[in-house]
């Protein structure tokens, strides 16, 4: 578990998040840091592993500046369960609505998938030999041994005496291999699938919270019978169904749960986005006041360490690491309750994205929005080639839109390039047909964008 973390310095780790992240360094050496750190506390001494707290992060920027993309990316490159909410859709105990307990049942429920694909993955080449026998058996039956001394034997158009049972063998052999060059992909079989009558659950009377609810659903899946049903399908489809089925024979679930547990607590990050959409902006009591207040509470257990029961069974998060975000336009830090704000000591300032951030995140990031459109026309057959002074320009406009309606920072870029390019998307493949090039020059640009800016005219672009 600890094996990606040990190879990561944090300066790798923030060479990584800039090949996909445009500035905002700050955040990225203080993540960097709260990640490596959980390499340092999982391998220091026993008796100090359960006393290091992880340093939570409060990032405070603008919508689009990069905080939710900086700690999904850290997730990933740590291969660690990542969660992202919002804190505006909780609400206080006692209010229907969901629970601040959910995010972390969520979290586990990540992990839990995570640790299962990782096993899949392990025992895949097994699992294809066994699917292939069961496809096999299907399309060729094999042959029964206790024939009669008369069908024992049968000659080939060789003329060449063979038994019963080695025919079967080589005709089974040839289909293998049919089939593992995919000639028999389209050809419809039956095959035996297990189905669960698990039925749907209504519940009388009072509200249920969610942990309740899956553990009936659970309990009453697990009490009804499996049944065999057949279905035909194409053996391409029942190759991805039987996959499936026969993987979940060779999973030990309670290792894998076991397994998802440690990973949640231990490399789990929660990120917890609009946090400052509970603050309390003025010093006024009553209504939403008390309850943004009352969510912060609620928050606060989770956020300091506690456990957390959850359907994989108990959960602590005393050592997941948070990250809270918020824009913090009307509130501002300070108006969080100060037990909350104490839970986040490290503050980190995203700076707003300039004009020329702009350009470089047309051109820069492994995912840049032009390189995915490129990828999008490829598919089509079509080359899609952007001029440098055409880039200039879709940020020059971008950046502009942003100063004078909202800024709604890297965000705004997504509607220039769909407006850009909305009518070539449209006329592929029938009117640009495979084999064409789409040059995307300033005038091009110009002449798609800049009159609508021209003429303040900005309702496309607001989103």
């Amino acid at each position: 578990m600890t094996t990606t973390l040990e190879k990561l310095t944090p300066r790798q780790i923030v060479a990584e998040l800039d090949k996909y992240i445009i500035g905002q360094h700050d955040a990225k050496r203080n993540v960097a840091i709260a990640l490596r750190n959980r390499w340092r506390r999982m391998n220091s001494s026993e008796e100090m592993r359960a006393e290091i707290i992880p340093n939570n992060i409060l990032m405070i920027g603008a919508t689009g500046v990069g905080k939710t993309e900086i700690a999904r990316r850290l997730a990933k490159i740590a291969d660690a369960p990542f969660v992202k909410v919002e804190a505006s859709k909780f609400t206080e105990v006692g209010y229907v609505g969901r629970d601040v307990e959910s995010m972390v049942r969520d979290l586990v429920e990540q992990a839990v998938n995570m640790v299962k694909a990782a096993k899949k993955e392990e025992v895949k080449h097994k699992v294809q030999e066994i699917v292939e026998d069961i496809i096999l058996d299907v399309l060729i039956p094999p042959a029964k041994r206790n024939r009669s001394a008369k069908n024992a034997a049968v000659t080939n158009v060789e003329g060449e005496t063979v038994s019963d049972q080695e025919l079967n063998e080589r005709t089974r052999t040839r289909f293998r291999d049919k089939l593992r060059r995919g000639d028999l992909e389209d050809r419809k079989i039956e095959i035996d699938m297990q189905s669960s009558q698990a039925p749907n659950i209504g519940v009388m009377g009072g509200a249920i919270d969610d942990l309740s609810m899956m553990n009936i659903q659970d309990m009453l899946g697990g009490m009804m019978p499996k049944r065999n049903k057949k279905r035909r399908m194409s053996i391409a489809d029942a190759r991805k169904v039987l996959l499936e089925e026969e993987a979940a024979k060779l999973i030990d679930m309670d290792e894998v749960k076991e397994e998802a547990i440690r990973k949640a607590e231990d490399l789990g990050i929660i990120f917890i986005d609009e946090i400052d959409k509970i603050a309390n902006a003025s010093s006024k009591s009553g209504g939403v006041d008390v309850s943004r207040e009352g969510v912060q509470r609620d928050l606060l257990p989770i956020v300091e360490g506690s456990t957390v029961n959850t359907k994989h069974g108990p959960i602590k998060t005393d050592h997941v690491l948070f990250i809270a975000a918020g824009a913090f336009h009307v509130s501002k830090p300070s108006d969080l309750i100060p037990e909350l704000q104490g839970r986040f000591p490290i503050r980190v300032e995203l700076q707003s994205l300039s004009q020329g951030d702009f350009c470089r995140i047309l051109k820069e990031p492994r995912n840049a929005l032009t390189r995915q459109y490129e990828a999008m026309m490829q598919a089509e057959g079509v080359v899609l080639r952007f001029e440098d002074d055409a880039l200039d320009e879709m940020a020059a406009i971008a950046f502009q839109i942003n100063s004078e309606v909202e800024n709604i920072g890297a965000r705004r870029l997504q509607t220039v390039m769909s407006t850009l390019l909305n009518d070539f998307m449209f006329d592929i493949p029938d009117v640009i047909g495979a084999g064409s090039e789409v040059v995307v020059t300033r005038e091009t640009v110009q002449t798609r964008l800049s009159h609508l800016v021209k003429n303040r005219d900005l309702s496309q672009y607001i989103l």
